[in-house]
């Protein structure tokens, strides 16, 4: 009992030290050897052999993706094509679909690669002048903004190239595109509930005759809380830097690394790398693996470089300076993945002790013969506790993974299935208050947890939910599809 104390108290204490700004490069560790105290473990062979070595693993598998991924989002900014692919839906959609154009605007940037933070910046702007035009209250904006960010292109639609797609991969052997159907339909679940509160939410104030309100249309510039919780939500302050404004490309040419990424990442992962000769990841050098475990990774590997690629051709003249936005993108990449790194290795201490039996026991024995049930709860209280959807999820696989693996094998459920319920598990108590992403994104704003928090929990937390359980529901009576 004195164990299971240890680790009740170290979780609550990540969640209370996070929220205050502390980062969890140190809480991680610290965390997990106060929970080896009260198991009476020794802390130095934890902390080297299990923390680090957890930690170091992560690095090694993702630390590709981080750094790409971080590349494309710069470059996107820095060429203007985020801005770019924002105007050019409003001016086709018009006006009067305020709300419609700023999330698909998000969505397109966040499906492509593009980093939240980055998005948010980049669209505020924009969403403050259509909303202000069409007098729709600004208080949300920030749902707004959370609904085409921080959901289902986030963690349901299959192939986008997030963090919360990739890391199921190497657990299941599975691709980005695992399970399309579950995730088409979990995305139609949370983009249709989001856009009809929205509306609904809209037409409701306008018939109070409330407007958009006072408020200054401009974005503030980065203070040191919103540096501190975009560092404590994994992100390097160099990427919400604001920039002076680059010549835009056209709509179409600023689409064009976003389609590139979709279609490459199936291209390679359905077709060509299935047909290369990988025999020699049998061989130890190589780690023994089938291509199973690295097709997913690979194959965004290759799609993000093809983007970054074209990026990089097309718009060389609007990009300042091309060296300093790989730098900076570069750079960028360092903290996030360092962050979660540290999540799985206080995870990989957690499930090292006595005490995480009665946890682990506790976990599998919800919802009964459906492994699908206990995977989504675990993955989803975790994403709450740790307010990191991809530290959530680490966690629940590194301590739990092969389990699930074994559990969906005896249950006859497909590992695509898994995949695409864990990624989708992800988002919903992720998006609880005290989430880095999302009081940064009311500091953009310009607004508080009071004016806006409400719209935004029905579309990035509420919605979600529902969206999971659907997908649940279909993936036990249908299968993966």
């Amino acid at each position: 009992m004195m164990g299971l104390a240890g680790v009740l108290l170290a979780l609550g204490l990540l969640i209370f030290l996070a929220y205050r700004g502390i980062s969890v490069l140190l809480l991680a560790p610290a965390m997990a050897l106060l929970a080896a105290v009260f198991a009476g473990a020794p802390l130095l062979g934890l902390y080297t052999q299990v923390f680090m070595t957890s930690a170091g693993g992560f690095v090694i598998s993702f630390f590709p993706l981080f750094l790409l991924g971080a590349i494309f989002g710069r470059l996107m900014d820095d060429s203007g094509a985020a801005r770019a692919i924002a105007q050019g839906l409003v001016a086709r959609l018009g006006g009067g679909q305020a709300i419609l154009a700023v999330v698909l605007a998000c969505a397109i940037l966040t499906y492509g690669g593009v980093s939240l933070f980055v998005v948010a910046f980049a669209i505020y702007p924009i969403a403050a002048s259509l909303f202000r035009e069409a007098d729709i209250p600004k208080r949300l904006i920030p749902a707004t903004i959370a609904l085409g960010a921080f959901t289902f292109t986030m963690t349901a639609l299959p192939g986008t190239p997030a963090i919360q797609n990739a890391i199921p991969m190497p657990f299941f052997g599975t691709t980005p595109f695992a399970a399309p159907g579950l995730g088409i339909l979990a995305a139609v679940v949370m983009f249709g509930a989001g856009q009809w509160w929205l509306m609904r939410r809209a037409a409701s104030a306008r018939a109070r005759g409330e407007g958009y309100g006072d408020h200054p249309d401009h974005a503030p510039a980065p203070n040191r809380d919103m540096r501190e919780r975009a560092a404590g939500e994994g992100f390097d302050v160099a990427e919400i830097e604001p920039a002076p404004a680059p010549a835009q490309p056209p709509f179409l040419l600023a689409v064009l690394p976003v389609v590139v990424v979709i279609l490459a990442n199936l291209i390679f992962s359905s077709f060509v790398i299935p047909a290369w000769d990988t025999a020699f990841l049998a061989e130890p050098r190589f780690g023994g693996v089938g291509l199973s475990s690295v097709l997913g990774v690979w194959s965004i590997i290759l799609a993000l470089s093809a983007a970054i690629l074209v990026l990089v051709a097309t718009n060389w003249r609007r990009l300042a300076s091309v060296k300093t936005s790989l730098d900076a993108g570069a750079n960028a990449s360092v903290l996030p993945i360092f962050n979660t790194a540290s999540l799985v290795g206080f995870g990989a201490v957690i499930a090292a002790l006595p005490a995480f039996d009665l946890v682990r026991q506790g976990v599998l024995g919800i919802g009964g013969e459906n492994p699908l049930v206990s995977l989504a709860i675990a993955v989803n209280v975790l994403a709450g506790i740790t307010g990191s959807a991809s530290g959530g999820m680490s966690i629940a696989l590194s301590t739990l993974g092969e389990t699930y693996v074994q559990m969906g094998a005896a249950a006859g459920i497909a590992p695509e299935a898994l995949h695409r319920i864990t990624a989708i598990a992800t988002g919903g108590l992720d998006s609880l208050p005290h989430n880095g992403a999302v009081v940064t994104l009311l500091a953009i704003c310009g607004l508080t947890h009071r004016q806006s928090y409400g719209d935004l929990a029905m579309v990035a937390v509420v919605f979600p939910l529902l969206a999971l359980v659907v997908a649940i529901l279909a993936a036990t009576f249908l299968g993966a599809f």
